[in-house]
């Protein structure tokens, strides 16, 4: 084959992977975009009660990210090699039993998150907190530790269908949860005046419902037939195995995430906690391939996401960038609020491609990890 022919062979396949990556990542970018979007609606709807809901919504929503929500994201991080590299391998059976090991490890997690959450006041008043903020936290809080089981059955559901390709049925859940949550938001905030705590309520309800949906599908979809989680024998010993790839994944995820957060935290130790923490609450492709035994090709596909990953973050910087006077107004009617947040604009610009090529090369980091 001569030189010509062989780039344009290169640039065939290149462009064939684009369309095969992105038929998988666009549907999970809207997924993720929806799971996100429920919690910005949380945050938009008490912002517009006062500045005691808004500051103390953003501390609670910082911590049981950074002590519950971040760790279970990091956690499941170990099932993408997992079951990623059992389906390309064709051992079917083995992805059930992987989830269901995720499922029993990150449920065992959760009790000792919620026995932090019930004691957040302390904590927060410890380290020279406000006091009202630290008790309307607390409150929130302990409502959200539904939300936190719900996490724990649904995350793993969720990457068992994503190394199945089967991104469709999570696209139209998240949506359809999406689409309830707000006006349940509304209802439980506003017409039922349970305020933030309200707040807290349809947010552990929508995961919920999301819950409900995924597990339907799974139960019942022809296509999880060979999928199927059950608990067995197989399972419990598998937990072992699990936190072996999950805790690295999880230290990962957890520091960039935790970067982020603690600037919630610390926030609120400014001269005005109350509109200091308002502002800046406001600011599987190759794993499969890997497990088929395809290293060219999941080079490829490294190589394909990383392209559609500076594109977008392009796209999404200076989306940000341009509309940074009016993002504030979408949270508080505070002017000091809007001004804030159009200042922290830029900042906030360059940081989205940045933790864009991030989470790309830590999930290519997460497949390659595995030794297989």
């Amino acid at each position: 084959m001569t030189e010509v022919g062989r780039k344009m062979r290169s640039w065939g396949e290149f462009g064939h992977e684009v369309k095969r990556v992105s038929a998988i990542a666009a549907p999970m970018m809207v997924v993720a975009v929806a799971q996100y979007l429920m919690q910005m609606v949380v945050v938009v709807m008490v912002g517009h009660i006062d500045e005691l809901s808004l500051s103390s919504v953003a501390i609670a929503t910082s911590l049981t990210n950074v002590t519950g929500f971040s760790l279970l994201s990091g956690l499941v991080g170990g099932l993408e090699t997992l079951c990623g590299q059992a389906y390309g391998a064709k051992q079917y059976n083995k992805i059930g039993i992987y989830a269901c090991s995720a499922i029993i490890s990150l449920l065992i997690v959760c009790i000792p998150v919620c026995i932090s959450w019930i004691f957040l006041d302390t904590f927060l008043i410890l380290i020279g907190q406000d006091t009202l903020i630290a008790l309307e936290a607390r409150k929130y809080s302990i409502y959200l530790i539904p939300a936190l089981f719900g996490g724990a059955i649904v995350k793993p559901l969720v990457r068992l269908l994503q190394s199945q390709s089967l991104t469709l049925p999570l696209l139209v859940s998240s949506m359809l949860v999406l689409c309830l949550h707000v006006p349940l938001c509304w209802a439980f905030v506003f017409n039922l005046k349970m305020g933030s705590i309200g707040a807290a309520v349809a947010f552990s309800l929508s995961n919920w419902i999301y819950l409900v949906l995924i597990v339907f599908y799974v139960s019942f979809s022809s296509s999880c037939e060979n999928t199927r989680v059950t608990i067995s024998s197989d399972a419990i010993i598998g937990v072992k195995e699990f936190f072996r790839l999950a805790i690295p994944s999880a230290v990962m995820v957890c520091l960039k995430w935790w970067s982020i957060e603690v600037l919630v935290l610390i926030s609120g130790l400014l001269p005005n906690p109350k509109l200091e923490t308002s502002v800046i609450t406001i600011c599987t492709r190759v794993s499969n391939e890997l497990g088929a035994g395809n290293p060219q090709a999941a080079r490829l596909a490294v190589s394909t996401v990383m392209f559609l990953t500076i594109i977008e973050g392009i796209i999404v910087s200076m989306t940000v960038f341009s509309c940074r006077h009016f993002l504030g107004k979408a949270y508080s009617n505070d002017k000091h609020v809007v001004s804030y947040v159009a200042a922290m604009g830029p900042f906030i610009s360059l940081s989205i491609i940045t933790d864009s090529l991030q989470g790309t090369i830590f999930g290519t980091k997460t497949e390659y990890g595995s030794g297989i």
